[in-house]
């Protein structure tokens, strides 16, 4: 039931019609009894600089869920951006202080770092392959790097974008050793397929899976299918692997930190999830 005291967080992007985070997020709220709820706004790209800063003059606006196309451009819209989002170049939540001002963070690699934590995987020290440096790719970057890895490997089929990751990795972890242009996955402790590749049917293997130790950790962001031939791939060899769902829902608890509501876990968010 939304009444006069419901908190609201808008889930911005064009178009909304594949939004999924209402179907997760409301049903977490209605079964924990809390007043809030996530709204849908399509917004498209000419009217978005304009309708940020509106949408925060309401009064019972907590902050905002967002998402494509408009990820990159809100960095110029909000008072301040934290260190993960600087770095990943992009930003999917905005939190509205009490003071009026607007903060960003990205919470995409925050999600793939906890659901490997919670998988009982050490990071803080660990060697990392990140294969993809767009947006999600340089998220993951970002909070590997946060998480304490010692070693980090960033690759990009368009190489400039992993040159560009790397310096932005560099200005804020100067001691981190990175390794730029190689997607060869021998001596990694983790590893992470963070291209589309895998979407669909007969893509190549993002990566020489046989070049993967057995005892590495192996992640996927591919969210088509479970199991992509990746993974697959990686668990015969005797890999532990995390799906590209469980990044989904190991993120929202850190939305929920961010926002300032009741959290939970990734688990009990896939029992309530009415995703169909």
């Amino acid at each position: 039931m939304i009444d006069g005291a419901t908190i609201l967080i808008a889930h911005i992007g064009y178009p909304t019609t594949t939004f999924k985070s209402p179907l997760i997020y409301n049903p977490y709220f209605e079964s924990i009894g809390f007043n809030a709820v996530v709204v849908p706004m399509g917004v498209q790209a000419p009217d978005y600089a304009a309708f940020l800063p509106q949408i925060f003059r309401l009064t019972n606006i907590r902050g905002a869920l967002i998402t494509m196309p408009h990820k990159v451009a809100t960095l110029d819209l909000v008072d301040e951006v934290s260190t993960t989002a600087r770095i990943a170049g992009s930003c999917n939540a905005v939190l509205l202080r009490p003071d009026g001002t607007l903060v960003a963070d990205m919470f995409d690699g925050e999600g793939f770092v906890r659901g490997v934590l919670r998988k009982g995987r050490q990071l803080a020290g660990a060697r990392a392959l990140v294969v993809g440096s767009g947006g999600v790719g340089s998220a993951i970057a970002a909070s590997l790097a946060g998480a304490g890895v010692a070693e980090l490997g960033v690759f990009d089929v368009h190489a400039p974008s992993a040159e560009a990751l790397a310096a932005r990795l560099r200005a804020h972890y100067p001691k981190l050793a990175l390794h730029v242009g190689s997607r060869d996955p021998a001596g990694y402790d983790v590893v992470v397929n963070a291209t589309p590749i895998g979407m669909n049917d007969g893509d190549p293997l993002p990566m020489d899976v046989d070049r993967i130790a057995p005892g590495a950790f192996v992640g996927e962001v591919v969210l088509k299918q479970e199991f992509t031939p990746f993974l697959q791939a990686a668990k015969a060899k005797g890999c532990a692997v995390q799906v590209g769902t469980d990044m989904l829902f190991e993120q929202i608890p850190a939305y929920l930190e961010f926002f300032g509501f009741p959290a939970t876990t990734a688990d009990e968010l896939r029992r309530v999830a009415r995703l169909g």
